[in-house]
């Protein structure tokens, strides 16, 4: 008997009308195949309606009794059960969907991390992929809560767009090959890291991204996303290499320099610890931690409590003093600043601003709808960026 070949399509065909029409062509109530198949008719019945599946076992019996090959019968069921999933994913799909912010999607396909997409399914399709879940309500359980960051303002951060954000790092940091992780030489490295404050910008992330590597630390810098909030964050992507990723929020030199110290100082004190999560208060003992190792390892403290004793904030002063301990003067006044030894309109000459587009990075300077609607993007708020409150300066 001729056999029919099992179409694929979107509508959800169960195997079991082929069945109806094979026995009826075979002169066969579904009675009589259940007692040729030693099965209950009703079982039968329920294979038909596409209640119950053709199980490798029932598809051997059915090729004994009508002449159609098994893989024929295993072959429909399968199709049957992958377009019933297909249909109940689309719903899924449907429901993830709704939950995602266009603007940080739109802001993500801008940076390039995402295909285009203009349906909701379409857009959680995409981010499924970019996070490697089969549902964004997983995301959570991936790899977020295994980071320790800063976060200006926690509170309005939203918990998706920092996982993303943590996860383009966490892709990034798997093509960037690293020595194993040597605390001891990482420790040492500090005061060349420090050093390179004074170099050309445009040479700082290759310098830093090669002093580090040679100790086990792999360092990613990205733009941030709309609601991430974060300066900048820590983790292991591998036991014996560390990462440390920093955003692009503000342009001030030596903000950035604290922020990648301050992250350093996460993988140097506190490691592999249990997951955390800074909102930079200063009853946070970790944060804490991490500020003082920032603001020491660049500027060394003995030296600086000295310098600020003695009380000569000019100019030349600032200069000679950042001579001494080999950084920048930027690096400086950014401390003088945030200690309000100094305020925040004065000695602005000796802090630098960093053009990330000269390391290749291309920051996200305007929002998703300006950029949709063509008009400017906001003047830089670098001066007003959080210095992170409890952050040792």
């Amino acid at each position: 008997m001729a056999t029919r070949q099992a179409l694929y399509s979107d509508l959800a065909v169960p195997p079991g009308e082929y069945l109806a029409e094979v026995i009826e062509e075979l002169g066969m109530t579904q009675a009589d195949l259940a007692r040729r198949m030693g099965r209950p008719t009703q079982a039968v019945n329920e294979i038909v309606l596409g209640k119950k599946a053709i199980t490798s076992e029932t598809a051997l019996q059915l090729e004994m009794v009508t002449s159609v090959p098994a893989h024929i019968w295993t072959g429909l069921e399968d199709e049957y059960r992958l377009v019933l999933a297909r249909q109940e994913e689309a719903q899924q799909l449907q429901q993830d969907g709704g939950k995602v912010d266009v603007d940080l999607f739109r802001a993500m396909v801008k940076l390039g991390w995402l295909g285009s997409a203009r349906s909701t399914s379409e857009r959680a399709r995409e981010l499924r992929k970019f996070f490697g879940v089969a549902a964004l309500s997983y995301v959570k359980d991936a790899k977020l809560s295994g980071y320790a960051f800063r976060i200006a303002n926690r509170d309005a951060a939203s918990s998706l767009a920092l996982a993303a954000w943590l996860r383009r790092a966490e892709l990034d940091t798997r093509e960037m090959r690293t020595e194993p992780f040597n605390p001891d030489g990482l420790k040492a490295a500090i005061a060349e890291l420090r050093q390179t404050t004074r170099r050309d910008p445009q040479y700082w992330l290759a310098d830093a991204r090669r002093l580090l590597a040679a100790y086990g630390v792999a360092l990613v810098v990205q733009p941030h996303l709309p609601k991430t909030y974060a300066n900048g964050a820590a983790f292991w992507p591998l036991p014996d290499k560390a990462a440390v990723v920093l955003s692009l929020r503000g342009a001030w030199a030596d903000i950035f320099w604290f922020s990648l110290f301050h992250e350093l100082g996460h993988v140097l004190l506190h490691g592999r610890r249990e997951p955390h999560i800074s909102i930079d208060k200063a009853d946070d003992k970790v944060e804490i931690e991490a500020n003082l190792f920032a603001a020491n390892q660049l500027v060394p403290r003995a030296k600086y409590e000295e310098f600020v004793l003695n009380g000569d904030f000019s100019v030349a002063a600032v200069k000679a003093f950042a001579d001494l301990v080999v950084v920048a003067p930027g690096v400086i006044v950014g401390r003088l600043h945030h200690e309000s030894h100094v305020p925040h309109n004065r000695l602005n000459s000796l802090r630098e601003k960093v053009d990330f587009r000269s390391w290749g990075v291309e920051p996200l300077t305007a929002t998703p709808k300006q950029v949709q609607r063509g008009s400017e993007p906001p003047r830089s708020r670098a001066r007003s960026s959080p210095r992170l409150a409890g952050s040792a300066r």
